[in-house]
């Protein structure tokens, strides 16, 4: 079972990281339209984006995907490095890796088509990682102490 598991882990962290290694490598063309189909499917529910930001709204969009898609390669990562280590390596390793994949992206970026490579992204990257390990790190507190209030 901790084979399967491990296995498992592996396989969806090394997906996420080439899923986001083919989003980087879309045109900026692509990616501007996937952002405005985000932004309609928002729209359609009621949320109107364009009528609060503006011409800003693509670029928050980006930005939250940016964020989110780390918080997730935080996470995967995370259920990775638990498997092997103490939790202060796991929450070092974790935030390591997130940089570095952020850096490697943006750098990444630089060679494709309409796009560019900005520290910023990897800011936000970063922040989305350490978001998530804030999250989970708050939810074994509250594990822990229920089962001690047990």
């Amino acid at each position: 079972m901790k084979n399967k598991r491990k296995i498992i882990y592996w396989f969806l962290l090394i997906v996420w990281m080439i899923g986001i290694f083919i989003m980087s490598n879309q045109p900026a063309q692509i990616s501007d339209s996937q952002s405005e189909g985000v932004i309609n499917i928002l729209s359609a529910i009621g949320i109107n984006m364009n009528g609060i930001f503006g011409q800003l709204t693509n670029f928050i969009v980006r930005k939250c995907a940016h964020f989110l898609e780390y918080m997730v390669l935080s996470l995967l990562a995370f259920n990775v490095f638990k498997l092997y280590f103490n939790i202060r390596r796991v929450i070092f390793m974790t935030v390591g890796l997130v940089f570095f994949y952020a850096c490697s992206d943006e750098i990444h970026q630089l060679f494709v088509l309409g796009r560019e490579g900005a520290f910023r992204d990897v800011i936000i990257d970063t922040v989305g990682g350490i978001t998530l390990i804030l999250i989970n790190l708050f939810r074994m507190h509250i594990v822990v102490k229920f089962n001690e209030d047990k």
